[in-house]
């Protein structure tokens, strides 16, 4: 397949390769299911914690899709294959049974193993993704990932900052550097305000 955007191969990952297996397993998929390839909420960002995947319930979609996002720092097959499959379980057991029982149950039937709020690939799940690679089969269809690794902490970093001026009457105002070189704004009822440091 040329020329095949990161969301295809993930669609095409979820029907030629998880699909079958779900169903064989008496779990099958939903039928509206969107995967995106995308940054998941800003807590995922955070240093210590990293949020690979991401599923928001068919309740939040207008049209009641249910929506998957994987990570953009993720590049390699099996790893983006695993964080999808992982979200494919909730969307099985429904968002709300979070990582309980049920969950714990499909997951590890698919060959997802370790703590169930960050399952990684298992001996089952790498023994099904090394048949997809060597086979006719999923890695013939959608091929190598089409993406390269994003380094989120390389972002450039908020240069401009608002300052807090503030009166004694609790009156507050938030401005730029550049604007208290000008001078510091004025309370309506007490005059010129202080700088909050």
């Amino acid at each position: 397949m040329d020329n095949v955007t990161r969301e295809q191969w993930l669609r095409d990952f979820v029907e030629y390769g998880f699909a079958d297996k779900f169903a064989a397993i008496g779990a099958p998929l939903p039928d509206n299911i969107n995967v995106s390839c995308g940054f998941p909420s800003s807590r995922g960002l955070s240093a210590n914690r990293r949020t690979l995947g991401q599923i928001f319930d068919p309740s939040c979609s207008a049209d009641g899709t249910t929506e998957i996002f994987i990570s953009p720092t993720l590049d390699c097959p099996e790893r983006v294959a695993a964080t999808l499959c992982h979200e494919l379980v909730h969307a099985v057991v429904g968002v709300a049974a979070g990582h309980g029982p049920a969950f714990r149950k499909v997951a590890l039937a698919m060959g997802l193993t370790g703590k169930m709020t960050a399952t990684v690939a298992g001996p089952g799940f790498q023994e099904m993704f090394d048949h997809f690679s060597r086979s006719k089969g999923i890695m013939s269809v959608v091929g190598e990932y089409p993406h390269s690794k994003l380094d989120a902490t390389q972002r450039k970093k908020q240069r401009t900052r608002m300052v807090k001026c503030q009166c004694h009457c609790g009156y507050t105002v938030r401005t730029t550097r550049t604007w208290i070189a000008v001078g510091v704004p004025h309370c309506p009822l007490h005059g010129e305000m202080t700088v909050a440091s």
